[in-house]
């Protein structure tokens, strides 16, 4: 009961600030700036309200203090995730208000996102919260890691955070894939502070993707899709869950994978592999809409995470 009526005033929250915060972004000309090497099409775009991702930050962050202030995990993912907003928050009004399509430098973005994962993993840690040993998927097998987890948890932190942010390419994509992701973990971690936030998360995320999905009223910009990132990553990684983000987001894992490949294909040969990477876009240059990527890609997801649910079933 009480899990249901957070993810309702969540959800509330995210769809009741959206009409408003809309047309404030508008007004401060918070407007996405295309890349001149993505699809041509997509330049019609430009001038849509981005940094919309304080509107399920805020609704997150809301119910998160009302129904996980009595935990320390629920806090400090509460932490995390806000922590990575900012930082993309940062980057986006740097794009804003120099209108330029590129913020932060990639040495200042990793190191922030460091220093942020760093203070999460180590704050778990020292108060005894943090699980060390990795769960195996489909196995009942658990590899203890011992103090080794703690460097391998930040990387999987600030991997998940980059991925997350390369799906986020078309309307309503990071946000439908991430809804499911997050109710995956809900259902997995029942009754745990992970699951409260996870299930706050999907619900601010879905009232959010009603205003995301195309033709996007507003985008989320870095500073959604690196909140997002952070989340999923921290709910992960506090109880060794690793290994079945990577199959439940498997999405994030395809999208980064084509962007690896497509570089070291046109280092190697001078050719690309995709007609453009991330793969969302390749599907776009090959005549998908930007709706059939979506649902095609939610669908997977859902088939991923049936798969890796499999062994609680």
């Amino acid at each position: 009961m009480k899990f249901g009526f957070a993810a309702l005033i969540s959800f509330a929250i995210a769809v009741l600030m959206a009409p408003v915060a809309i047309p404030v972004l508008h007004k401060l000309k918070f407007g996405q700036e295309i890349r001149e090497e993505g699809p041509k099409w997509h330049s019609s775009k430009s001038g849509t309200p981005t940094m919309g991702g304080v509107i399920f930050i805020l609704a997150v962050f809301i119910s998160g203090i009302i129904f996980l202030n009595n935990s320390l995990e629920g806090v400090m993912l509460i932490y995390l995730s806000v922590a990575f907003g900012v930082i993309g928050f940062i980057d986006d009004y740097i794009k804003v208000a120099m209108k330029r399509n590129l913020g932060l430098t990639e040495i200042q973005k990793l190191l922030m996102q460091v220093v942020a994962s760093v203070i999460f993993v180590g704050l778990l840690y020292y108060n005894g919260l943090m699980e060390t040993s990795l769960k195996i998927p489909f196995t009942t097998f658990e590899f203890n890691m011992g103090i080794w987890y703690l460097p391998f948890a930040v990387l999987v932190i600030i991997g998940c955070v980059n991925a997350v942010n390369l799906t986020d390419g078309i309307d309503g994509l990071a946000s439908s894939v991430s809804v499911v992701v997050f109710l995956f973990f809900a259902l997995v971690l029942k009754d745990t502070p992970e699951s409260m936030f996870a299930l706050i998360s999907a619900a601010a995320v879905f009232g959010f993707f009603l205003f995301n999905k195309y033709p996007a009223k507003v985008f989320m910009g870095d500073t959604g899709s690196l909140f997002l990132g952070g989340a999923l990553a921290g709910i992960a990684v506090c109880r060794g869950y690793a290994l079945y983000l990577v199959i439940a987001g498997g999405v994030y894992v395809i999208e980064t994978l084509s962007v690896i490949l497509q570089v070291a294909y046109f280092k190697a040969t001078g050719k690309r592999l995709f007609k453009m990477s991330p793969i969302h876009h390749h599907f776009e240059m090959c005549g998908w809409s930007e709706v059939k990527i979506v649902l095609i890609f939610s669908i997977v997801t859902v088939c991923l995470c049936a798969l890796a649910s499999v062994k609680f079933i």
